[in-house]
């Protein structure tokens, strides 16, 4: 017995019996194109929530769902809930239905039932009538007694009397598909799986030019997914009409494998799959078609469904449904495309940067498997910074947001001034307060000088060979207001020789950068000058203004200010 209690585990749950499929070919196959999707947010999703949706609020997904690109959307069971009819009827009264949008709406096998959801389709374009039997030998004894035979017989009369009703709703111009799905179908036994569907098929007249929705939904997960492929391959292989029907799949996310499940059923056969955004629904959830969708695209195939808002899609699904979306949720969580560690970092950096300088076409960057980018999402959140990653994220979020293309070798002195500030207040840096300590630290870092005005002049411009700047101004020293002057081979060194007549240490000018913050006729200008002390320590000084001078005078106060606070 372990420290929580639990026994032996194997007395009472059984493992799962594999399919007898010796020669099963979906391992060695590759998806290629994408399936038929149907979105169930609005039945499974929508029943599964603490919190009942609003009218409102299932408008605004289902607006979202046809945004996307949804072209089938199960929205309950109009015929049994009431506020399933009253949200259908809403949908068809009002015109809301996108041209081209089929409605799914469900009925179990009960004829007034059947009716009544009939009834309730009256004035829409596009129906995709699904109802199912419950065929597993544990929900036969449960739920509905009568065995195998009672099963199977109520089956073919539910198809009997749809299909009658349905012919009727064709001649008044409703374009109609049936959907029958085998309720427990992973546990159900093989050959009355197999006989349930062909009675059914039979009972609707399908055909390969008119074929019927045929689900086989993985009800409760209890296996591994490659288990539920070999029962759908298998399916597939003894069907013997395999043109009658398109076969769908509903994976239930018991186990934490419902997307896998759904991709090895494609393998094995599978062309339509039915979820919800990030996976709602009942227990633990079923498919998350964003992470179906988006796995096909980064391996080149489009899926059909456009994800490039996720934050909208992610604002609009916790809204709508009162639950979270955790922020490593594949693809749409907050965090999902953010590396914290400095090693992570610099491959990313190193990744992005060739992709640049190459103009390479394929994506192709270390931890990324998707461009954020085409999800909607910023470079801002992939490199966030804490203690152990301020260089490279750094550098990399002031100059991709800000403009700022820091000299290479400012960036260890910059990511030691971030990752002190994290550790002391325990914080991760974003962005903006990136920026704020970035300003604070090298563009005006507090010190004993201070430029207030100043006027550069040449001695003698006439002589190109002599280019000596006579530098006069009124800098602030300690809290107190001189006036100076100094001289140089240019403004940087004349403004120097003025530091060092209120008292600035000799130092070795090591590097000047400068670059454009922004373009046009009103755009900024940055510089950035490194100094060095006597001892070989270091200090960088950055300043900024629309007038270049100007910003170079002040990122030699700056890097002469923070020189000054690491003397002996």
């Amino acid at each position: 017995m372990s420290a929580s209690g639990m026994k032996d585990p194997s007395p009472k749950y059984k493992p799962c019996v594999p399919a007898d499929l010796p020669g099963r070919t979906w391992p060695s196959r590759t998806i290629s194109q994408r399936p038929l999707w149907c979105s169930v947010d609005l039945s499974d999703g929508s029943q599964a929530l603490p919190i009942a949706m609003s009218l409102e609020e299932k408008l605004e997904l289902f607006q979202l769902l046809t945004s996307i690109g949804f072209k089938e959307i199960e929205i309950g069971c109009p015929g049994q809930d009431q506020a399933d009819h009253a949200f259908l009827r809403h949908l068809i009264d009002q015109r809301l239905i996108p041209d081209g949008v089929a409605l799914q709406v469900t009925s179990p096998c009960t004829e007034s039932l059947i009716e009544k959801t009939f009834q309730a389709v009256e004035g829409a374009a596009e129906v995709i009538f699904h109802f199912f039997s419950c065929t597993s030998p544990l929900q036969r004894e449960l739920i509905h007694p009568g065995g195998p035979e009672a099963v199977a017989a109520a089956a073919k009369d539910c198809a009997g009397q749809i299909g009658r009703l349905g012919r009727a709703a064709r001649q008044k111009g409703l374009k109609l598909t049936y959907a029958y799905s085998l309720e427990g179908f992973t546990e159900t036994e093989p050959a009355f799986a197999l006989r349930m569907a062909a009675e059914v098929l039979d009972a609707l007249e399908a055909e390969p030019e008119n074929p019927v929705i045929l689900g086989l939904p993985a009800t409760v997960e209890r296996c591994t997914p490659n288990h539920y492929a070999d029962q759908i391959e298998w399916f597939c292989q003894s069907s013997g009409c395999r043109g009658r029907f398109i076969l769908s799949v509903r994976p239930a996310n018991d186990r934490g494998s419902a997307v896998a499940a759904a991709e090895l059923a494609m393998l094995a056969g599978a062309q339509r799959i039915e979820g919800s955004l990030f996976g709602s629904g009942s227990r633990a959830g079923n498919a998350d078609l964003i992470t179906l969708a988006l796995n096909l695209y980064s391996q080149g195939i489009d899926p059909g469904l456009d994800f490039s808002d996720i934050n909208k899609i992610r604002q609009v699904c916790q809204k709508t449904t009162h639950l979270p979306v955790g922020p490593r949720q594949p693809y749409a969580g907050e965090l999902v495309y953010t590396a914290l560690a400095g090693a992570q970092q610099d491959a990313i950096l190193n990744g992005l940067s060739q992709r640049k300088k190459r103009r390479l076409t394929a994506w192709q960057v270390p931890y990324l498997p998707l461009d954020p980018a085409d999800v909607g999402r910023q470079y801002d959140p992939i490199l966030r910074i804490n203690s152990q990653s301020a260089k490279a994220g750094a550098g990399f979020i002031l100059e991709n947001l800000f403009g700022y293309k820091l000299p290479k070798a400012m960036l260890p002195e910059l990511g030691q001034v971030i990752g002190d500030r994290a550790d002391r207040d325990n914080i991760e840096i974003n962005a903006e307060t990136l920026l704020a300590i970035f300003s604070e630290e090298f563009v005006r870092p507090a010190g004993p000088y201070e430029l207030n005005s100043f006027r550069t002049a040449y001695l003698n411009e006439a002589d190109e060979e002599d280019n000596e700047v006579h530098f006069s101004g009124v800098i602030t020293y300690q809290g107190e207001s001189r006036e100076a002057e100094g001289k140089g081979n240019g403004p940087i060194d004349a403004l120097y020789d003025a530091l060092k007549t209120l008292g600035a240490a000799d130092y070795d000018f090591l590097s000047y950068d400068q670059h454009a913050l922004s373009s046009g006729s009103d755009s900024r200008a940055v510089a950035y000058i490194q100094l060095r002390d006597k001892q070989g320590r270091t200090r960088f000084g950055a300043g900024t203004s629309r007038d270049i001078r100007k910003a170079s005078l002040r990122a030699l106060i700056s890097a002469v200010n923070r020189m000054s606070r690491i003397q002996d």
